[in-house]
């Protein structure tokens, strides 16, 4: 019998903001457990989430997504919510504090990298972070490439 690997956390992953790691140098990352009702629970798993354009923002020492559009569930018999309504996000308070600390720094954002499935909960991957330069995105891009290259030689190589 043979040993299955352990899935990674982000194994499961729902949705992805690119865009956010191509504008943003990454900082720091938290995970982070999300308040939903039972119609946006399902339309997540089902793929229907977009997080382009979405962010984090505090009030009263609790920390809100804002700008996260879930699609209504078809099969719904309930009211339909507010897609791009405010859903809170469960952390501990060390993490809020260091939240609300960093949120104050000029230049700093606080936004959704990814949300994912862990143990049959939908989480969200929260970063902060600071926006990139031009040149710097420039940099990145021709890093990517170079990579690309070697490994491409590496291949023909052997």
């Amino acid at each position: 019998m043979k040993h299955q690997k352990k899935k990674s956390p982000t194994s499961s992953s729902l949705a992805k903001n690119r865009k956010a790691l191509h504008d943003f140098e990454i900082l720091d990352k938290f995970e982070a457990g999300i308040v939903l009702n039972g119609d946006e629970v399902k339309s997540i798993k089902a793929g229907q989430i977009n997080l382009k354009g979405s962010f984090v923002e505090t009030i009263k020492d609790e920390v809100f997504l804002k700008q996260t559009h879930v699609s209504p569930y078809k099969h719904s018999s309930r009211q339909i919510l507010d897609p791009l309504r405010r859903r809170k996000l469960i952390l501990h308070r060390r993490e809020i504090d260091r939240i609300i600390g960093t949120m104050n720094e000029k230049g700093v954002a606080v936004f959704p990298l990814e949300i994912y499935l862990k143990k049959g909960l939908v989480k969200v991957q929260i970063a902060i972070g600071r926006g990139k330069k031009f040149y710097d995105k420039r940099a990145t891009i021709k890093k990517r490439e170079q990579e690309l290259d070697i490994k491409r030689a590496l291949k023909k190589y052997r």
